[in-house]
């Protein structure tokens, strides 16, 4: 019989794996949704996804939804708000700039998570991770300024997509340690859902989908991108640490270029290809070298507090 060590590792291994997953489905989606985008208003589309991604979570967590209870609701909240800025500035700056440039500026919410914990949290920040986050700023700006960016406007609205989900991070970490992970899910969805509908409803930008691209994008990213990929990074993060899952789900800017490349042609110039893999390389490094080079404790410990 398996040790309780043996089990949780095996549990966190299936948990990053399925990360690796979420990681291709939202890459997948920054092509899908800009093309959605381009033919849809934006607030009617997130409010359509979220709502639709709610109403598929809440029959499978209504137990977890009666334990809430008020603290549960309000970290659900809290989730929720943070989860609503990074779509709303991510899919405004889609419009706006290529899915590549998109996909790498997305992944520096890897390099801002650690920062942010230790403004917010006082946790311990280690010298590779300050000196990820110099590497990603001139990574930005070659991919973004000098690399020939489509939409400087649109990669700046992205950045700070990208801190709104760092937040989210650390806000879903402390979250799951307290309450149940699903009843947290379908708060956080309705939340985004709700706002983006009020929002579309306030500036007269509400819509019903019309075009195949249109409905396409909106299963894809309610049911896959959404529905199931908040419920698996929320079961992961109550398993693993937000280093590992910032460090797994780094992926993501790598198959957003992949997906990017193969079903846009998007190419970007070669001082904005050295801009993406300095990103790259700083969202990597930030998390693998304090794992590898960990001496005198477990890989998995959670950061200091």
């Amino acid at each position: 019989m398996e040790d309780s060590g043996a089990l949780r590792r095996r549990g966190r291994l299936l948990a990053e794996a399925a990360l690796v997953g979420v990681a291709a489905v939202w890459g997948a989606t920054f092509v899908t949704v800009k093309d959605a985008v381009a033919v849809f208003p934006v607030l009617a589309f997130l409010a359509w996804r979220f709502l639709a991604a709610a109403a598929v979570v809440a029959p499978f967590v209504g137990g977890d939804l009666r334990r809430m209870g008020g603290p549960g609701l309000r970290a659900g909240l809290a989730m929720g708000v943070f989860l609503t800025g990074g779509f709303v500035l991510q899919t405004f700056g889609l419009r706006l700039t290529s899915a590549s440039n998109a996909g790498f500026i997305t992944g520096l919410f890897v390099v801002l998570t650690p920062l942010f914990g230790a403004l917010l949290y006082g946790e311990r920040v280690s010298r590779a991770a300050w000196a990820a986050a110099a590497v990603s700023a001139a990574g930005l700006f070659l991919l973004s300024g000098a690399g020939g960016s489509p939409s400087p406007a649109g990669d700046a609205l992205v950045f700070l997509c990208a801190c709104a989900f760092a937040f989210h991070i650390l806000v879903t970490k402390r979250a799951v340690e307290r309450h149940p992970v699903g009843g947290l899910v379908a708060v956080q969805l309705a939340v985004c859902g709700a706002a983006c509908l009020a929002a579309a409803v306030l500036t007269g930008s509400v819509a019903v989908p019309h075009t195949r691209a249109v409905w396409w994008a909106l299963g894809v990213t309610a049911v896959l991108a959404s529905a199931l990929a908040f419920f698996v990074q929320t079961y992961a993060q109550a398993r693993t640490t937000p280093a590992r899952t910032a460090l797994v789900l780094a992926t993501e800017p790598a198959f957003a270029g992949f997906f990017a490349w193969l079903w846009r042609g998007e190419s970007l110039s070669p001082i904005g290809w050295l801009g993406a893999a300095l990103i790259l390389g700083a969202i990597l490094a930030v998390e693998a070298l304090p794992l590898l080079g960990a001496k005198g404790r477990r890989a998995d410990t959670a950061p200091a507090a």
